[in-house]
């Protein structure tokens, strides 16, 4: 990509971004997630009225004193976006790719988080972690995570999300808000039906707030009567012609599509994680201010 074509871009996506976060996602998410932790600050004598539950029974042994520990809530967040880099997101069929999509997502992520004081990183994968860019504060920090999504060349085509979720979570030694940007599109369900990403999803949840989002777009899910097409695979370079003109292919096609889908959603609703799903093409905003919504709603009930 030409330097000029590149910040282009990336401008683009800048002001994209900064006007949904200034005029639809203002305090939403801070509301969402600010307060999901809570760090040890102190332990002191134990005082009428303190919950007995926060008694401290080794320092209260040592002294002949009850004593309690104090706790602050945490009033900065690591945000960590893990994004998929694969051959699968070279793709798009309505104006942008899914690549450029997944860039958008994380500047509207990003963005969000820095007006709220919290540090941002970047784990860029394929079949592995090809790029880590450590946590930080700041708009300028932002836009090197944008510009890095749209002009990095992964050496590999293939895609291993438990991997990346995995080397996220030993990267990240404090509570954090993990964001997962893919297609979650892989290969290798497991010979039970399982996703072969599902046991690092599980692990990485019992320590932080593991949030995936999924790019997709219409041409995964239905595809057009054009008749005779050649299709490649963009991660193994397999290619395959297909007749569309066949409403018995497409049909088996959409029911194919269906059940990849139905068992990504069943995955994710037994590890008790909320997706947000994004189109290409479409507005970045309301899912996001949606999902922003609901969990701000259910930590305020």
């Amino acid at each position: 990509m030409q330097t000029s074509e590149l910040l282009r871009k990336v401008r683009r996506i800048e002001i994209r971004t900064s006007h949904l976060v200034s005029d639809v996602l203002a305090g939403q998410f801070r509301s969402a997630f600010k307060g999901r932790g809570m760090e040890f600050e102190e332990v002191r004598p134990y005082q009428y009225g303190d919950d007995v539950r926060s008694i401290d029974w080794n320092v209260s042994a040592r002294t002949g004193f009850p004593h309690v520990k104090l706790f602050r809530e945490e009033r900065e967040l690591t945000v960590m976006l893990a994004v998929d880099l694969s051959g699968s997101l070279a793709f798009g069929s309505h104006a942008q790719l899914k690549r450029e999509l997944a860039a958008e997502i994380a500047a509207t992520v990003a963005f969000s988080a820095i007006r709220s004081n919290d540090r941002v990183g970047l784990v860029c994968f394929t079949d592995r972690v090809e790029r880590v860019v450590p946590p930080r504060k700041g708009s300028r920090h932002v836009l090197r995570i944008v510009r890095d999504l749209l002009a990095f060349e992964p050496e590999r085509r293939g895609t291993d999300i438990g991997g990346a979720i995995a080397e996220a979570n030993r990267m990240l030694s404090r509570r954090s808000v993990l964001f997962v940007v893919s297609d979650w599109r892989s290969a290798g369900v497991t010979a039970a039906g399982r996703e072969p990403w599902e046991d690092a999803l599980r692990i990485a949840r019992m320590k932080h707030d593991v949030i995936p989002v999924v790019v997709h777009d219409r041409r995964e899910s239905t595809l057009p009567d054009v008749g005779l097409m050649e299709f490649e695979d963009l991660e193994t370079g397999e290619r395959v012609v297909a007749d569309l003109g066949s409403r018995r292919v497409r049909d088996r096609f959409a029911r194919m599509a269906e059940a990849e889908r139905a068992l990504l959603d069943d995955t994710l609703r037994r590890l008790r994680c909320e997706a947000i799903r994004v189109e290409t093409g479409s507005d970045v905003a309301e899912p996001f201010r949606a999902f922003f919504a609901r969990r701000g709603a259910r930590r305020a009930g």
